[in-house]
């Protein structure tokens, strides 16, 4: 009999993730205009909507590594 193994989430899904995170807080400090005060290329309002689609595409990436360990485990308890 096996027992069951707590899931754990791949680590490049977690590093994803977490960039996903770091790039989402700088896109609200963009658009609070306060990334002037780091770097003058923050003070456009387009540096916030750039931080914003990185954060969007990092998490769809990140996704990907973990739904692929999610359906590996289930083929593996299936077969």
């Amino acid at each position: 009999m096996q027992t069951a193994s707590p899931r754990r989430m791949p680590l490049s899904a977690l590093v994803l993730f977490v960039l996903a995170a770091l790039c989402a807080l700088a896109a609200v400090v963009c658009f609070a205009g306060e990334g002037a005060r780091l770097h003058p290329a923050l003070a456009d309002p387009m540096a916030g909507l750039a931080f914003l689609v990185s954060a969007v595409a990092l998490a769809g990436s990140g996704a990907f590594p973990l739904v692929m360990a999610r359906l590996a485990a289930r083929d593996d308890s299936a077969g």
